[in-house]
């Protein structure tokens, strides 16, 4: 598995990965017990935008990019981009966007000092960046592991609340896919409170209307799909839109993601025909 994600940080998929991860940590911070966030592929924590990789791709620019200036932003959206726009200061970049934050140092921002955060990487060179950066934080763990392993073998956390994200590359994707399939009822059986959010790419509409069937075949339980795609529902070869599917979802989650939606897809849209939906897998019971 050869996937870098230097290539593709600060995205459209990026953002709205990490817009509904900060929805999803705001929640769990309403209540005072601690919660651990489990992030089980972590990647190194912070992405260079004037790196070889991500110059050559441009990404960023259609997605971090088009929201850097932005001053109107929904709640939840302008508190991701204040947290970037942090990350950005707190590294010299001043008010100009040269880095982004990857999701364990998103998810490490929104933390109290009860909380934990359990970061997952194999790939040998970015597990070496993420250990260096939190080198000397003791709220955060740093595993060199196999997510789909560590998935099992770490949940539930000690806190016995909290968040699991699943982002995996999707390479090979049709091996990666039977893993998800496996995976989400395996760590919802074992953590059957805590949230579990998995991000996944939407190319064509007929291979995602197969997977929306087959994870809802997998009963398990409330479960929301929240989908942003910035192009037309039609057959190609790279990346049109992608979701984030939540087991669990945080009450009132759908109503809270919607308006934020609304206002990312105005601006993200790369051609006619974009669109997004906030839709239930399975009812709460």
């Amino acid at each position: 598995m050869n996937y870098r994600h230097g290539f593709h940080a600060g995205n459209f998929a990026d953002v709205l990965k990490h817009v509904v991860l900060g929805a999803l940590i705001e929640q769990l911070t309403q209540k005072e017990s601690a919660f651990a966030v489990l992030d089980s592929h972590a990647g190194r924590g912070c992405y260079d935008l004037g790196a070889a990789e991500a110059v050559r791709t441009g990404e960023f620019r259609d997605g971090i990019g088009r929201l850097w200036h932005e001053l109107t932003a929904p709640p939840v959206t302008a508190h991701y981009l204040e947290r970037v726009r942090s990350f950005n200061r707190a590294r010299g970049g001043g008010d100009q966007l040269s880095v982004y934050p990857g999701s364990p140092m998103l998810a490490r921002m929104q933390l109290r000092a009860q909380d934990r955060l359990i970061a997952c990487e194999r790939q040998p060179h970015e597990h070496a960046v993420l250990k260096e950066t939190f080198r000397h934080d003791r709220q955060v763990a740093v595993h060199a592991r196999d997510a789909w392993e560590a998935l099992l073998a770490l949940a539930p956390p000690p806190q016995k609340r909290g968040l699991v994200l699943i982002d995996p590359p999707y390479e090979p994707p049709l091996e990666e896919l039977e893993r998800v399939y496996t995976a989400l009822p395996a760590v919802h059986a074992r953590f059957a409170h805590g949230v579990i959010a998995l991000w996944y790419p939407i190319k064509d509409h007929a291979s995602h209307t197969r997977w929306l069937r087959q994870i809802g075949a997998l009963a398990l339980g409330a479960t929301l799909a929240i989908e942003l795609c910035v192009g037309p529902d039609t057959h190609c070869e790279g990346l049109r839109g992608s979701g984030m599917l939540i087991v669990n979802p945080p009450w009132q989650l759908d109503q809270r993601i919607e308006a934020e939606l609304a206002w990312l897809g105005q601006r993200l849209a790369q051609a006619t025909g974009g669109h997004h939906s906030v839709t239930w897998i399975g009812r709460p019971r």
